[in-house]
């Protein structure tokens, strides 16, 4: 287990070596820049601007400027955003983001997997075919549908709830984005945990746990939940770090001043630096994410670690 852990950070800095170049040049090829936006100004000033960012360089030469400033952990400053770097702007924005995202995925996992247990053990009832049915509602319809709807009953209609904003990260500004966001991991995780589980308990360990005379309760959360959760686990690798990077557009719906707000702003300004900060962050955390979903594969089923 110890050789594939290292075996697999090993791997993780050539893909993040190909992310950030691939991200930078395309970056560049993109029509327009930075300053195109800027009332017009005297080529002088454009000049010594496009110099304090080394925008005048050749694209070979920015690339090695950047590089040899992230080797050093430093991303750069941002274009837009004066007197401000991207480290400061991606540490402002990730603890909302954070907050936001992790809320989301508790309450995914939570409400998903009493779904799909709820499921898997009345295979075939009417529960059963109620459950799968909101789930494949919840899989259907796109957040950015399910966010004004929500708004629009307890915010507008209820007033329970305030529409959106970020006041001091209160409790209630964070039911409707967290729900929001939530709802079709709810639904992803319900549908993947019923049809495991339901292979799971066919199988001989199984009936032999219920031959034994043990109750169901035990049998689920002794011998069948945890195998059940293999296929739960690998699909929340990139979900996690989905979520906690921020929905685009459950940021931009909301309000809220998370990395998503940031990523959008970057691209419309062509802010280089802020761009390829967040995609960098952003893989950073997908491979991270990955990495300890193979370390649960181990937990999960002893299986894992004979073959690792």
């Amino acid at each position: 287990m110890t050789v594939f852990a290292f075996r697999r950070l090993a791997m993780a800095l050539p893909t993040l070596l190909v992310l950030v170049t691939v991200a930078f040049f395309l970056m560049r090829a993109a029509p327009g820049g930075p300053f195109d936006n800027e009332r017009v100004m005297p080529d002088t000033i454009r000049a010594q601007i496009e110099a304090a960012y080394h925008l005048d360089e050749p694209l070979w030469r920015q690339y090695l400027i950047y590089m040899g400033n992230l080797a050093q952990g430093d991303l750069g400053p941002s274009f837009r955003y004066e007197g401000r770097t991207v480290n400061e702007l991606i540490a402002a924005g990730l603890p909302v983001s954070l907050t936001i995202g992790g809320l989301a995925l508790l309450l995914a996992l939570a409400l998903g997997t009493a779904a799909g247990v709820t499921a898997a053990l009345r295979r075939g009832k009417a529960t059963d075919h109620l459950v799968m049915g909101l789930s494949m509602t919840g899989i259907s319809i796109p957040n950015f549908v399910i966010a004004p709807l929500l708004i629009l009953a307890f915010a507008v209609y209820l007033g329970w709830l305030p529409a959106g904003g970020w006041e001091n990260a209160g409790w209630r500004h964070l039911v409707l984005p967290v729900v929001a966001l939530a709802l079709p991991q709810v639904a992803y995780v319900a549908r993947l945990l019923r049809g495991s589980l339901i292979e799971v308990l066919s199988s001989d360990y199984i009936r032999t746990a219920y031959a034994k005379g043990l109750p169901t309760r035990t049998v689920i959360l002794r011998h069948a939940l945890r195998p059940a959760l293999v296929p739960v686990v690998s699909y929340l690798g990139p979900a996690a770090a989905a979520l906690i990077t921020g929905s685009v557009v459950m940021e931009q719906i909301f309000g809220i001043p998370g990395l998503g707000r940031h990523f959008v702003q970057g691209a419309l300004n062509r802010d280089y630096t802020l761009v390829l900060g967040l995609v960098l962050f952003y893989g950073g955390l997908i491979i991270a994410f990955n990495f300890v979903v193979d370390l649960l594969y181990g937990v999960l089923d002893p299986r894992m670690r004979q073959r690792a």
